[in-house]
């Protein structure tokens, strides 16, 4: 027992030691900056700022589902860019679309426009240096949020400092000029824009401009001069020049199939068509639901979350409640309330990961116990397969060219009049941890849209679960027949799920 005692009397004064000598740099002297007023006289403002006048009060959306659409628009919006670029992201990866979006956002600081970046520490663990060499240049400067005190091993920090690592940023948003704006479920990496050729995710972003887009800026504005958004030099010592960056970038255009797809995203013509006014867009009422970011700090006042501000929304509904959520957990109240919906007579629907298309097991495990109660209150569940039909059923869910598909969209329609789009999942942690934002549209079409895309989609791209006579779950496919067996699993990951199910961390899924 005195042994014991010694041992974690060790790790003790270790842990604190290494808390007092890895402590974060001081914000003392940081400078504090807002978006720039938007300037009718660039060639976004010229063709945006009437059309908002036009429409006071509302806001111009396209949805943007396939991957390489929203890519592409991110593209050559920053290469239209003349006064601000301001992007935050919570994963941007080093590869074929992470590192030339970062090219393009260096050629429009280079031509003088403001490019603020700002990034959780947690998805950008190999893009140290390169965001480190662009924070050097005149105009472009890089944020991180929630920033780990150890830079490697990062993970290392979570001993330090668990209660505040364990908050992220997870909000995603693109905007350009103070006109522009993208928001939705997308992070910047191949897996989230069609360019990988193995996996990829099936998501959904939506292109704004009008009463929304000076929301996203204040927004943004408000997460840049938090307590914990750190500049990226007080972190990272930067490079003598760019040229590891130059270097990075060549390998990565030279790779197999970069070509293509680079042209690909060349001959988009989405920007053209907005500097036209020849882009079909609808306007309708939009509302920005953000979170405070002093939830990264877990200070933030009561009925500041995104959560508190959604469930209103959704209790509206009075015929039909469509949920898709890459990560979906419920939990006991969630799972009332849903429940309580379809006792009502609503037609209640959830799209979500398969255990076979889920890429985070412990989720799967701790969202597999309310499966049966919902089904039991009615409620309709599909899970999305790993090889989800023929190319066309793909492409519907912007999966074009992909053998393996893996749901990453967050989305909620009510009623084929309002949707929810952002990066709040239907989880714990997206409702007490993490920091999340999204769009409240209220648009009969885009609601429509998504519930026709159910209808058509579900039964060819998803499993339909059942509950047997006898209380197990059935899970069904395009034959119709129901098996017995979650699909994806053997005795191995079944027991496992049964380990992760009874360990108790589903307040941090």
């Amino acid at each position: 027992m005195r042994r014991i005692f010694l041992v974690l009397l060790v790790v003790v004064v270790a842990i604190a030691l290494a808390r007092f000598f890895f402590r974060l740099p001081s914000l003392e002297g940081r400078s504090e900056t807002l978006a720039l007023a938007p300037d009718p006289e660039t060639p976004l403002g010229k063709a945006l700022l009437p059309l908002d006048a036009a429409h006071p009060g509302l806001t111009g959306i396209r949805p943007l589902w396939p991957g390489i659409e929203a890519y592409a628009a991110r593209m050559v919006l920053a290469r239209a860019a003349q006064q601000s670029i301001d992007a935050r992201y919570y994963i941007w990866q080093r590869d074929g679309t992470g590192l030339p979006l970062l090219q393009e956002m260096r050629a429009a600081a280079e031509r003088g426009v403001r490019v603020r970046l700002l990034v959780d520490d947690n998805g950008t663990p190999g893009l140290d240096a390169e965001l480190a060499a662009l924070n050097t240049l005149p105009g472009f400067e890089v944020r991180v949020f929630n920033p780990f005190t150890l830079r490697k091993p990062r993970a290392l920090s979570y001993a330090l400092d668990f209660p505040r690592i364990n908050r992220r940023m997870h909000n995603k948003s693109f905007t350009v000029d103070g006109v522009a704006t993208i928001v939705g479920g997308r992070n910047i990496g191949d897996i989230y824009f069609a360019r990988d050729a193995e996996v990829q995710y099936s998501d959904f972003d939506v292109l704004a401009t009008g009463a929304v887009v000076p929301q996203v800026a204040e927004d943004f504005d408000a997460y840049w001069n938090s307590a914990s958004a750190y500049p990226q030099d007080l972190l990272v010592t930067a490079p003598a020049d760019l040229s590891a960056f130059d270097t990075a970038l060549a390998e990565t255009r030279a790779r197999p199939g970069a070509e293509a797809y680079a042209r690909a995203v060349s001959d988009s013509s989405l920007v053209q068509s907005l500097l036209a006014n020849t882009l079909a867009l609808e306007w309708v009422p939009v509302t920005l639901l953000s979170d405070d970011p002093r939830k990264a700090l877990g200070e933030a006042p009561a009925g500041s979350l995104v959560a508190t501000a959604l469930a209103p929304l959704v209790g509206r509904a009075r015929q039909s409640i469509d949920v898709i959520s890459a990560y979906f957990v419920p939990g006991l109240q969630g799972t009332e309330r849903l429940a309580y919906a379809a006792r009502q007579g609503l037609r209640v629907r959830v799209l979500t990961n398969s255990l076979e298309a889920t890429d985070v097991l412990p989720v799967h495990a701790a969202y597999g116990k309310y499966r049966a109660p919902l089904l039991a209150s009615g409620v309709e569940i599909h899970e999305l397969r790993r090889n989800p039909g023929t190319e066309a059923e793909r492409k519907a869910l912007g999966l074009i060219g992909s053998s393996g598909a893996s749901l990453h969209a967050k989305v909620f329609a009510i009623d084929r009049t309002a949707v929810f789009v952002g990066s709040f999942n239907f989880d714990p942690r997206s409702v007490w941890l993490n920091c999340e934002m999204g769009f409240w549209i209220e648009s009969p079409s885009l609601a429509a849209a998504i519930s026709d895309a159910l209808d058509r989609g579900a039964a060819s791209t998803a499993w339909q679960v059942g509950l047997a006579p006898d209380g197990t779950l059935t899970w069904t496919g395009q034959d119709g027949t129901p098996t017995g067996e979650e699909p994806g699993t053997g005795a191995i990951k079944r027991a496992m799920l049964a380990l992760l199910a009874w360990l108790p961390v589903e307040w941090m899924m």
